[in-house]
């Protein structure tokens, strides 16, 4: 791994407990032992440093869920449990008890930077996506009923899972993410 990438990888650690906002340079610093000159022969600015995390985080969804998932050749089926399975991997060991990532950079920073918004917008946009085209191959299976609405509906089913994450990390009980996992497998007849 190279120094970029690892500096990179701290940091996005850093910020996934702490925040954007309340991470400072020295805490990265610090945590990856490097001084302002390398720190500076790499980022330009905090915010610069922010929106590399951010593109770090875009090509591991784009690895593991767009193309690992909704990309693979699978059934549809396959397609949302194995997206379903590994939301519930993620956030219930230890390393999921802050949230998702991407949300939280989405409610921290969306309203106060643009380019942080659009490349987290990304992340959610594919996301929607992809669920809906697998909802579009069930609905042509006839798996679920023709009326369906797979946009809207995908947009139900990214809405419900960051709804049940943010509520697993503030009441700090993991059944919200679950409850919400079972209601989408029972809903779509996934199981």
């Amino acid at each position: 791994m190279s120094k970029l990438q690892e500096i990179i990888g701290i940091s996005r650690k850093i910020i996934y407990y702490k925040g954007y906002q309340a991470t400072s340079i020295s805490d990265i610093m610090d945590e990856a032992h490097i001084g302002k000159g390398q720190f500076y022969h790499y980022f330009s600015s905090k915010r610069d440093l922010g929106l590399a995390v951010v593109d770090d985080l875009v090509k591991e969804w784009d690895r593991d869920v767009f193309e690992g998932i909704f990309a693979a050749d699978l059934d549809p089926i396959a397609k949302l449990n194995k997206m379903l399975d590994r939301t519930l991997t993620i956030h219930t060991v230890d390393k999921g008890k802050s949230g998702c990532p991407a949300g939280n950079l989405a409610i921290e920073m969306s309203e106060h930077d643009e380019t942080f918004r659009l490349k987290v917008h990304y992340i959610f946009d594919r996301w929607i996506s992809s669920i809906e085209g697998a909802l579009s191959e069930l609905k042509a299976q006839g798996h679920l009923t023709s009326d369906i609405d797979a946009k809207q509906h995908a947009r139900a089913i990214v809405s419900m899972i960051e709804g049940a994450i943010l509520l697993k990390k503030s009441q700090k009980e993991v059944s919200f993410l679950t409850n919400a996992i079972a209601i989408i497998r029972s809903q779509y007849r996934l199981s």
